[in-house]
C-alpha cells in the first residue's frame, strides 16, 4: 500500500461518504474512488460496502484500521514540517510541562518568547513526566518542563530552579507568627489527599503517615492545583508545590513553608545530544528568570 491509499482509507473512515472524503483530501472524486479500487486490487480485499447510503468499513478493515490509525498519525510531524516550510516559518516549538506549570507559569513564558521570536510557531500542551519523556524519545516534542526528574537513558535532566513545599490551610488558620510549619503541628489534622502518587507525593504520604496522631484524609483528588480548590472549599490543609502556591496568598489562603524544608525543583528535559536551537535556549533562559521572580514575588522562598 501507498501513503495516498492510507490517506484516502482514513478519509474515508472518518467522513463515511466519497464525496466528503474528496473534500476533505481536496482531491476530485473520480481520483479518490479510482485510489481506493486500486488500494483493494492490491489488497485482495474489499475495504468498505455501501450501506444504506454510507460506505462502512468492512470486517477486514476494522482489523487494519489500528495500524492504518498509527500511521496517520506518525505522518502528522511530517505533514506540520511541510506546512511551515510552504509558508516560510520556522519549525514550531514544541512544549510540554506538567499540569502544576501550565497556568501559573508557562504562559507568560511562552509569551516572552514570542516576543523575541515572532516567526516561530509554538505548541504548548501539559501531560505527566512519564508521557513527556514518551513524546520526548519519540521526538514528539522539543522540550518538557516537570517537578521530576527523568533517569531515562536518552533524556538530558536539567535542573532550573528549586523551591520548597508550602502548606495551604484556610484564612486564619495559621497565626501571624507562623513563618513556617514543624511537621508535627500537622499531626491528627484534616489534610487533603493526592490519589496519583508522584515521588514528592510519596515523600510526603511517608512523612504524614510517621506522625501520631496520623492526619485524616477524607477527600483524594488527582492533581495539585485540585488540592488548593478542596483547601478554598475550607475542606483541609494541603501540603503542595511552590508553583501551586503561587497566588494562594492573594486569593485568601494561608500560606507558609514547611519544617523541616522540602525541596521541589523544576527541571528541563531534553533529547539527549540534541543541541537546542536559539529559539529554545531562550525558552530556558526565559522559564528561569521568571519562575524565579514569580518564586521571590510571592514569597515562596527560593532556596
Amino acid at each position: 500500500m501507498r501513503l495516498r491509499h492510507i490517506e484516502v482509507i482514513q478519509a474515508i473512515l472518518q467522513t463515511g461518504n466519497l464525496g466528503h472524503a474528496a473534500e476533505l483530501l481536496q482531491l476530485p472524486t473520480t481520483t479518490l474512488s479510482a485510489t481506493l479500487q486500486e488500494a483493494e486490487q492490491q489488497l485482495g480485499f474489499m475495504l468498505f460496502s455501501s450501506v444504506r447510503g454510507r460506505l462502512q468499513a468492512t470486517r477486514d478493515t476494522l482489523l487494519l484500521q489500528p495500524l492504518i490509525n498509527q500511521l496517520y498519525q506518525a505522518l502528522e510531524p511530517l505533514r506540520q514540517l511541510g506546512n511551515d516550510l510552504r509558508q516560510h516559518q520556522e519549525p514550531a516549538l514544541r512544549v510540554v510541562c506538567s499540569e502544576t506549570l501550565a497556568q501559573p507559569l508557562l504562559p507568560h513564558c511562552i509569551g516572552a518568547l514570542r516576543r523575541r521570536f515572532p516567526d516561530t510557531p509554538t505548541t504548548l500542551s501539559s501531560q505527566p513526566c512519564a508521557e513527556i519523556v514518551r513524546r520526548l524519545l519519540m521526538d514528539e516534542c522539543d522540550i518538557g518542563l516537570s517537578l521530576q526528574p527523568s533517569e531515562q537513558s536518552g533524556i538530558d535532566c536539567r535542573p532550573l530552579i528549586q523551591g520548597k513545599v508550602q502548606l495551604l490551610a484556610p484564612h486564619g488558620w495559621l497565626s501571624p507568627k507562623h513563618k513556617y510549619i514543624a511537621l508535627q503541628e500537622l499531626a491528627g489534622q484534616a489534610m487533603i489527599g493526592l490519589q496519583q502518587h508522584d515521588p514528592l507525593s510519596r515523600v510526603l504520604d511517608g512523612k504524614l503517615q510517621a506522625l501520631r496522631p496520623m492526619p485524616v484524609v477524607h477527600i483524594q483528588v488527582q492533581s495539585y492545583q485540585m488540592m488548593r480548590s478542596m483547601v478554598e472549599a475550607g475542606e483541609g490543609l494541603a501540603l503542595v508545590d511552590p508553583f501551586t502556591a503561587v497566588g494562594a496568598k492573594a486569593g485568601g489562603l494561608d500560606v507558609c513553608p514547611l519544617s523541616p524544608a522540602i525541596p521541589v525543583t523544576l527541571y528541563a528535559l531534553t533529547r539527549k545530544g540534541c543541541e537546542p536551537g536559539l529559539a529554545l535556549a531562550a525558552l530556558l533562559e526565559i522559564v528561569h528568570r521568571k519562575a524565579e521572580a514569580l518564586l521571590a514575588d510571592q514569597g515562596l522562598v527560593v532556596l
